[in-house]
């Protein structure tokens, strides 16, 4: 690869919820002329992000400082936020649209309908948006904004954030634990689900718990697909997937992108960025060992979590990708674990 920067397709980030908090529509120009945070767009040229997963999220009224002071202990249970209604939910989702598309009005990104579209993004060194929901809050039982939505660009869905829903039941932050907890998808989720399928809206495993996972398999036809989620096998924490699920999006040629958040990386579970490069690579290898080399990319949850200190922003990506090299990966693996993995399950999802 040479010093070249390599093309990196992300399976999650948290940019439209942070600039909605930091001023709405008028916050999206410091994307532009930089921000604090993970992704802008001076970040992304030095780093090589080249596109992936823009989540629209509904903020839960929680204390983030409390959240996280708790999960660097050694053990923690944190409650599931209580669930948002329909009515507070759908503004602020539109809200989040409007900045997305603000985004594609200034030339920064292009929100991305097809596996085609992300691939002529790629091509004109603009970032290649999907237009993601995390939590379906803002979704009506009758899932007319489902439509809509679909209209606009949406192309991946998922049921649930760590709280409830109409529609299913998200996973706690609880370590050590396995995702087994709670109730799974009700009637109205897995329509849900057979909606998404029938539009072609990728839905993703991330969130949900053990009985939600196991519902979606049964339910959809299309592959099983965890955004942003890591090896339980590794790291035993609530939100990690076990190696049955891995087994079972194998099954589906699904894939798995690696969330870079510490606390589900770490084996002690805490939420602490001194977390080396080396410790993302044995998740990588485990869901190489379980998916094959064609299922794993990444997630990294940028401007929604704790990440490794050494990888704060997508300007520090190359760090990853020469820690893959030295590892031993070959060119052909470290493209396919950066974006051709994407490509080809967003492909075979949306069919085209």
């Amino acid at each position: 690869m040479g010093s070249k920067t390599l093309k990196i397709f992300d399976g999650h980030n948290d940019v439209l919820s942070k600039l909605y908090r930091s001023g709405g529509v008028p916050a999206a120009d410091t994307f532009k002329t930089g921000r604090q945070g993970a992704i802008d767009l001076e970040k992304s040229k030095t780093g090589g992000f080249a596109g992936g997963f823009f989540a629209v999220y509904i903020p839960s009224p929680i204390d983030l400082d409390f959240k996280f002071k708790e999960m660097t202990k050694p053990s923690y249970d944190l409650p599931l936020p209580q669930q948002i209604e329909v009515d507070d939910a759908l503004p602020v989702a539109l809200a989040q649209m409007a900045i997305l598309f603000e985004l594609e009005r200034q030339g920064v990104l292009l929100v991305c309908r097809s596996a085609s579209d992300i691939r002529s993004a790629m091509q004109d060194n603009k970032i290649a948006a999907i237009f993601h929901i995390e939590g379906a809050e803002s979704i009506d039982p009758d899932l007319h904004a489902l439509d809509v939505f679909y209209e606009a660009g949406l192309r991946s869905l998922g049921p649930v954030w760590s709280r409830p829903t109409i529609y299913g039941h998200g996973v706690p932050f609880r370590f050590p634990s396995d995702p087994d907890i709670g109730d799974g998808l009700t009637d109205l989720g897995i329509k849900l689900i057979k909606k998404c399928n029938a539009l072609g809206i990728m839905v993703d495993l991330s969130h949900l718990n053990a009985k939600g996972f196991w519902d979606v398999a049964r339910h959809s036809e299309k592959p099983l697909v965890a955004t942003h989620s890591n090896a339980h096998a590794i790291c035993p924490h609530a939100r990690n997937l076990t190696d049955a699920q891995l087994d079972a999006i194998r099954e589906s040629d699904g894939m798995v992108g690696l969330n870079f958040a510490v606390a589900f990386l770490r084996d002690d579970g805490r939420m602490l960025a001194d977390v080396p490069i080396t410790q993302m690579l044995r998740h990588i290898d485990h869901l190489i060992e379980k998916l094959g080399e064609d299922r794993v990319g990444l997630g990294s949850d940028y401007d929604g979590a704790i990440v490794p200190k050494d990888l704060t922003t997508a300007a520090d990506l190359p760090k990853l990708t020469q820690a893959m090299k030295e590892h031993g990966y070959g060119e052909p693996l470290i493209e396919k674990l950066c974006h051709a993995n994407w490509l080809r399950v967003l492909e075979k999802t949306w069919g085209s």
